[in-house]
């Protein structure tokens, strides 16, 4: 189960993580249109002053789960070591946290009420999609200007790479067509996909 980064704290973030915790208990139950701040409030034992005072209301409330489940997403990728090293550590860890069930069924739900509450689409992209791309897109600018990529737009790149690793496998899983993967299945899948964003499916002289 995602533990969505729950972080050490002071007493002044044991209500605020309390909140937040029972969010995502609550969410994977009921979903987001039809949970409300009371009862959201009541499961983390604090007021619902307390929870509109640090979160402005329920959209920001997700957000900041999101935000939160998504630091894991957030993975060192490191200049030190060799390109593929490095993005095959990234894709094994990122593959894992996405086919996590209840990553998968979070996603699921968001996709479906996303038409309803835009806030709530909103909040999903730019705290988790959105950081995690610009995380990316740094990288790979790094990169280029170590001479290791082509010049194209490194967001565009970032973009790339994550379309890639999620595949269809994804679809399957969200569809319940397909089980959670494995550690070496998870290992297999990213070692593919890296290989193939990186030297696609030429050969070195040309397709034969």
């Amino acid at each position: 189960m995602i533990k969505c980064g729950r972080p050490a704290k002071g007493n002044e973030l044991l209500s605020r993580d309390r909140v937040l915790d029972a969010a995502l208990e609550l969410f994977l139950e009921y979903g987001y249109g039809n949970l409300s701040m009371e009862t959201i409030a009541r499961h983390a034992r604090v007021s619902m002053r307390t929870i509109y005072g640090q979160f402005g209301g329920k959209a920001g409330v997700f957000g900041a789960l999101i935000r939160r489940c998504s630091d894991q997403f957030i993975i060192d990728l490191s200049l030190e070591e060799s390109p593929e090293i490095a993005l095959n550590l990234f894709a094994q860890k990122y593959i894992y946290l996405i086919t996590r069930p209840d990553a998968v069924r979070i996603r699921a739900i968001l996709i479906g009420e996303s038409p309803r509450f835009p806030d709530l689409a909103t909040e999903f992209y730019e705290q988790g999609v959105k950081r995690n791309l610009d995380y990316l897109t740094q990288f790979f600018a790094a990169q280029q200007r170590a001479g290791h990529f082509v010049e194209l737009d490194p967001c565009f790149i970032a973009e790339q790479l994550i379309s890639t690793l999620r595949g269809e496998r994804l679809q399957q899983l969200q569809l319940g067509l397909a089980t959670t993967p494995d550690e070496q299945q998870i290992k297999i899948w990213a070692q593919q996909a890296i290989h193939l964003f990186l030297y696609g499916i030429t050969l070195k002289n040309g397709i034969v």
